[in-house]
């Protein structure tokens, strides 16, 4: 993989004209449409504090979740090298932005991870560390990244 480049193509079709445009700041909507070709839409929009539709995706929301997702298919890769057996793996993921500084600040990712009964948590703990080196999207954003991963062993009771 080393040296080969990789191309994404991704339209944004905006739908919210509503017939004037942008005459004013508060007189179009947000509403977009993200698409790539052979794939299921994704609506989009603003955030709803920035007069959004809260019932579609906003990029905040995707950049969070793009970083989530990313760590988790380094760390799925990883934990099958190195034996160790995740069963489940379920991130609730939180971004912290500062509209004052107009930037992200900090994203935390939670991951709850079920473990085999015979795999080593101390294992599977480390190679979260890894994941983060490895992850494109982390090494391409200029903030904190922090994981604090919880593990459950197989059988045992949670909920």
């Amino acid at each position: 993989m080393a040296g080969q480049q990789h191309h994404y193509q991704v339209r944004v079709q905006w739908q919210g004209s509503r017939e004037t445009g942008t005459t004013g700041y508060r007189d179009y909507g947000r509403e977009h449409q993200l698409s790539v070709a052979g794939k299921a839409s994704i609506d989009g929009s603003a955030d709803p504090a920035f007069l959004g539709n809260r019932d579609r995706w906003n990029p905040e929301e995707l950049l969070v979740g793009s970083l989530s997702a990313c760590h988790k298919l380094w760390y799925l890769h990883l934990c099958a090298e190195a034996g160790v057996v995740v069963l489940a793996y379920d991130d609730h993921a939180e971004g912290e932005m500062d509209a004052a500084l107009g930037r992200f600040t900090r994203v935390t990712l939670c991951p709850h991870i079920i473990l085999s009964a015979d795999s080593s948590e101390q294992r599977a703990r480390e190679l979260h560390e890894k994941a983060h080196e490895k992850c494109f999207i982390a090494a391409s954003v200029n903030f904190r990244i922090e994981c604090q991963p919880v593990f459950v062993r197989e059988g045992a009771c949670h909920g």
